[in-house]
C-alpha cells in the first residue's frame, strides 16, 4: 500500500473527502500534528504523498510557533527531491515560503466564503480544469508572491495567487478544495471568534452556501485530485 503523511495544524481542518479518494487508491493515511509531534524528526522523503493542511496562523509567526521553521525546511527538502506534495491554504503559503517567496497579510483583506476561481490558461489545461465555474471555499487573510519557477493556475479578485504548481510534483492551493458541507460544521465552532469578528459574515450564511455548493465542489474536487494523482 502507498502511504500519505498529512501535517495537520488544527484538528478540524483535516483531509476531508481527500481521505476517501486516497483510500480508494490504497493509500494509508498518517496525521502528524504540528506543534505537538516533532516535525524536525519527520523524514521528508519517507512517504509516497505529503499533504500540508490549513490553519489559523501565519507563515511569518515563527517566533510564536517555532515548529514552522522545521515545517518549512521539511517542505524545502521534499520539493527539492521532486516528491509529491500538496499544500492547502496555510500549506500553500508554507510551500511558497519554502520556495523563497514572500508571504504577508493580504492588503485586499480577508477572503472568507464561497466563490469561483479564474483559471489561467495553464490552469485550464491542468488537473484543476474540473473547477472551472464551480464555487470553492476561501478562508484566508494572508497571500503570497508567486514563487520563482512556479506556474500560476488560478486567481480571484481578492487574491491573485490561488493555485500554483511546481513541476508536476508540487501543487499549492490557497483555497480549500478538500471540504465537505458536513465537515464544515466543525469549522463553524473552531473559527467562531473569527466569524464573529468579520463584518458581514455569519454561520447561517456560511452554512447555507456550503449546503448549496458543497456537493458540486466535492464532485469536481474528486476529479481534480484523481487527475493530479494519475500523474504518479
Amino acid at each position: 500500500m502507498k502511504h500519505c503523511v498529512a501535517i495537520r495544524h488544527v484538528a478540524f481542518e483535516d483531509l476531508g473527502f481527500f481521505a476517501d479518494v486516497l483510500a480508494a487508491r490504497a493509500f494509508t493515511v498518517e496525521y502528524v500534528e504540528a506543534g505537538w509531534d516533532d516535525l524536525a524528526a519527520l523524514d521528508p522523503l519517507g512517504a509516497d504523498l505529503m499533504v500540508i493542511l490549513g490553519g489559523p496562523i501565519g507563515v511569518y509567526d515563527v517566533a510564536e510557533y517555532p515548529f514552522l521553521a522545521d515545517e518549512i525546511r521539511l517542505i524545502e527538502r521534499r520539493l527539492a527531491a521532486s516528491l509529491p506534495l500538496v499544500g492547502i491554504c496555510l500549506g500553500a503559503q508554507l510551500m511558497a515560503r519554502a520556495l523563497g517567496a514572500r508571504v504577508y497579510p493580504n492588503p485586499n483583506g480577508k477572503e472568507i466564503g464561497w466563490g469561483p476561481l479564474a483559471l489561467t490558461e495553464a490552469g485550464t489545461a491542468s488537473c484543476l480544469a474540473p473547477l472551472d465555474g464551480v464555487p470553492v471555499l476561501h478562508w484566508h487573510g494572508d497571500t503570497f508572491d508567486l514563487p520563482e519557477g512556479a506556474e500560476l493556475l488560478a486567481s480571484t479578485a481578492v487574491a491573485r495567487q490561488q493555485a500554483f504548481r511546481v513541476g508536476r510534483h508540487g501543487l499549492g492551493l490557497q483555497f480549500h478544495l478538500e471540504v465537505t458541507a458536513h465537515g464544515l460544521e466543525r469549522w463553524y465552532i473552531g473559527h467562531a471568534a473569527e466569524i464573529g469578528a468579520t463584518a458581514g459574515l455569519d454561520v447561517a450564511t456560511l452554512r447555507a452556501a456550503s449546503a448549496r455548493h458543497g456537493p458540486a465542489i466535492e464532485a469536481a474536487g474528486r476529479r481534480a485530485l484523481e487527475s493530479w494523482l494519475d500523474a504518479f
